[in-house]
């Protein structure tokens, strides 16, 4: 299951290019809309509704489980993962495993306002996938970080990418690898 940022939706380019990888991998994957997204068509997230998109999350993946056997990885993009994230933290079954694209550690050149409080909670496997221009996180920062989670966290980047991961070339095919591990 994949996720949106807080300026997109669930069609963003960069969701369905993962999905497609996914798909071309043998699994079916569900790209959805946030709540706060369900409710308005743009703009950003207000910080009080966050736990309203995780118990969107959380519905999300039950509604799957319903549907289809096997293991339900969770995922999405900047906000989408930092909201996966924090469910896996509050609840480490939720999914055995993560796919965080261009977490977003902290905004833009306020690197001391770091979003990692729950990753010391955190017990599931992550992969992050991080571009090397990021402004939400260096590279560096992403290292750091990542040693607050105790659980085996996979950080791979992507050369010349930004946050939006669109200007970097990259093979799909190694992110997926990491995730199945």
């Amino acid at each position: 299951m994949l996720t949106h940022g807080a300026g997109s939706d669930c069609r963003a380019p960069l969701l369905v290019a993962m999905a497609n990888a996914f798909v071309q991998a043998g699994l079916s994957v569900l790209r959805c809309d946030l709540p706060f997204r369900q409710a308005r068509p743009s703009g950003p997230p207000h910080p009080s509704k966050a736990a309203g998109d995780r118990a969107g999350l959380r519905a999300a993946v039950e509604a799957l489980r319903a549907e289809c056997a096997g293991d339900i990885y969770l995922g999405g993009h900047s906000y989408g993962g930092r909201q996966a994230s924090m469910l896996a933290a509050e609840d480490p079954a939720i999914a055995p495993a993560l796919l965080l694209l261009s977490y977003p550690l902290h905004p833009p050149n306020k690197p001391e306002q770091l979003r990692t409080a729950h990753f010391p909670a955190l017990r599931t496997r992550a992969v992050f996938v991080q571009g090397m221009t990021d402004p939400f996180a260096s590279v560096d920062e992403m290292q750091q970080a990542l040693k607050l989670i105790p659980a085996e966290t996979t950080l791979l980047t992507i050369d010349k990418a930004g946050h939006d991961l669109r200007y970097g070339r990259f093979d799909l095919a190694p992110i997926v690898a990491a995730l199945l591990v």
